[in-house]
């Protein structure tokens, strides 16, 4: 079964997708939290500590240097039980971050390892990491898909690929539209992200394409009229 978590740093948002959508975790990164308007990053974080309890909760470092991120990570990782610290899988010059991963995951930090694209970069992972420590390997589909290439097969690759890794779960990132949530079930990945107005679709009773159409037809003959359009 696919777990659904939420992709924000909003409160409210949190909140509501814990209430009333059953979401099994959050995740987040600096990038939301800097269009939402968050300054003080642990404080916040404090506050989403708050509202998801027991549920995994993913914070992202905001270093590019290793030593920067491990120090980052190692206080992180002290904020709570719950958290998997998440580190890019490289840095900003393209360099594999093999020493970042490996020594945090030899002292047991939990792990979401974020904007991974690539066969090559999930291989260096699994060299890199034990069959103990939990980790999260967060794979960009919805990047790749802007790409024009299907991320399903990545994603498939990747679970026969870590079959034995008990430790491991397989998170499709960067949702783009709700087909992504069945895309995700499809292939069985563990995890998917996904921002809180797609939750509620997603969690939304569906109805049948004709009615789709005919609902949308509505909407676009009563905006002509409301509109009060001639020719």
């Amino acid at each position: 079964m696919t777990k659904l978590y939420c992709d924000t740093s909003n409160l409210k948002d949190i909140k509501n997708c814990i209430k009333k959508h059953n979401i099994s975790g959050v995740t987040t990164n600096p990038s939301i939290m800097r269009n939402e308007g968050v300054r003080k990053y642990k404080e916040h974080c404090s506050k989403i500590l708050k509202l998801v309890k027991n549920k995994p909760f993913s914070v992202e470092v905001f270093a590019d240097y290793d030593q920067e991120i491990i120090n980052q990570a190692k206080k992180i990782c002290l904020w709570g039980k719950n958290i998997y610290v998440k580190v890019p899988v490289i840095n900003t010059k393209g360099k594999f971050l093999k020493k970042v991963i490996k020594e945090l995951n030899n002292n047991n930090i939990k792990l979401n390892i974020t904007a991974v694209f690539t066969l090559k970069q999930i291989i260096d992972i699994k060299k890199n990491i034990n069959k103990t420590t939990p980790v999260i390997i967060s794979i960009f589909c919805g990047r790749i898909a802007d790409l024009g290439i299907n991320p399903e097969p990545l994603v498939a690759k990747t679970k026969v690929m870590f079959k034995n890794y008990k430790n491991v779960k397989i998170l499709w990132a960067s949702v783009r539209e709700v087909y992504n949530f069945y895309q995700a079930k499809k292939v069985n990945c563990d995890l998917i992200t996904v921002p809180p107005n797609l939750i509620k679709k997603i969690r939304s009773k569906k109805i049948t394409p004709k009615k789709y159409s005919i609902n949308t037809v509505k909407q676009f003959f009563s905006d002509g009229k409301k509109s009060k359009f001639k020719l």
